[in-house]
């Protein structure tokens, strides 16, 4: 990536565009604008041009006593490579026609979409989460379910992709889906930077929990957080859950536990998250045959390997590199989706 300074008119990357409306979720719009519209010169020309369009005339208010005007109107989506949906009025509030008819063409011409909370409801009236799965907050997954019987909605993961349609759960889940945009677009170094400057872990997996029910007492919070770290050191070594309890001197049936009650998910598959996370930095950032990419990330063999992978992403590990490989890695450039 180039450095130095750019104006706004000068970024030659993909238009971002953040829909505003009367009503505005002020959170969700801040993550888009924070993450597209920040001036950001280490990433060169080819960053992204961001840019927001009113859904209806002003002046628009927003949540928190706002009063704001957009950069255009609903003409812009006809230009724009990704269009945001930050939340929305409310889930009871009918989506206009027209922005329906907008979205639409706008994915038909091959824009992406992409929704934060409530935003889905938006994606939802386009019907193009039509046979899909998708994400929103907990909160109003069961009305979206009911109100879109078509679409496969899932209250448990942060974030979902699905035929250029992604759709993310409660406010902050939408830094993690902005972030998995990035490191589609430019690979993982560029979404590490941004993770960065937000002060946020670069990554997030999709299907991680979206909330834990039964937090683990901050003093027990430690202790598993250290054995955690002892295990991500070394994820090339057998992980049985009694060795995994040995490192806190616990019985395995209370390390399953507490664990679950700790990260929503079980012990076996935050192991297979880690190392699918590994490999996938392997992959993007070295040249190390695949093999011993497997071999690296605890999975033993390629076969393991690619089964996970295409369960997890869809994809081969050998494909993954070919689209995701940072630029000096020896592989080809990050491409952009």
């Amino acid at each position: 990536m180039e450095s130095g300074s750019f104006a706004p008119e000068d970024l030659i990357g993909p238009l971002v565009v953040a829909l505003v409306y009367d009503g505005l979720c002020t959170f969700e719009f801040a993550i888009v604008a924070e993450v597209f519209g920040l001036s950001r010169p280490e990433m060169g020309r080819d960053w992204y041009r961001y840019a927001s369009a009113a859904i209806e005339p002003g002046p628009l208010r927003a949540h928190g006593g706002l009063t704001l005007a957009a950069t255009a109107g609903l003409d812009l989506l006809d230009r724009a490579d990704l269009i945001v949906v930050p939340g929305w009025k409310g889930a009871a509030v009918p989506v206009p026609a027209t922005l329906a008819d907008r979205l639409r063409r706008a994915w038909e011409r091959g824009a992406r979409l992409a929704s934060i909370c409530s935003g889905a409801f938006v994606l939802a009236a386009t019907g193009l989460l039509d046979g899909r799965r998708a994400a929103t907050h907990w909160r109003y997954a069961e009305l979206l379910k009911a109100r879109h019987p078509e679409i496969e909605v899932d209250a448990s993961v942060l974030y979902v992709e699905e035929g250029r349609v992604y759709t993310s759960a409660g406010s902050a889940a939408g830094i993690d889906l902005m972030l998995h945009i990035i490191r589609q677009d430019y690979g993982v170094d560029a979404a590490s930077s941004v993770a960065r400057r937000l002060v946020m872990p670069p990554h997030r997996g999709g299907g991680q929990a979206q909330f834990i029910e039964r937090p683990v007492p901050a003093d027990r919070d430690d202790r598993l957080a250290g054995a955690l770290d002892i295990i991500r050191a070394q994820l090339n070594a057998d992980w049985p859950v009694e060795r995994m309890a040995g490192l806190l001197a616990v019985s395995p049936r209370s390390f399953f536990r507490r664990f679950l009650d700790a990260t929503g998910m079980t012990p076996g598959q935050w192991l297979i998250d880690q190392r699918i996370s590994q490999a996938r930095r392997l992959l993007e950032t070295t040249r190390l045959p695949v093999e011993r990419v497997a071999a690296e990330a605890g999975f033993g063999s390629v076969q393991v390997l690619r089964h996970h992978f295409r369960e997890r992403l869809a994809v081969s590990p050998r494909e993954y590199r070919k689209s995701f490989a940072a630029p000096g890695s020896g592989s080809t450039g990050a491409s952009r989706s």
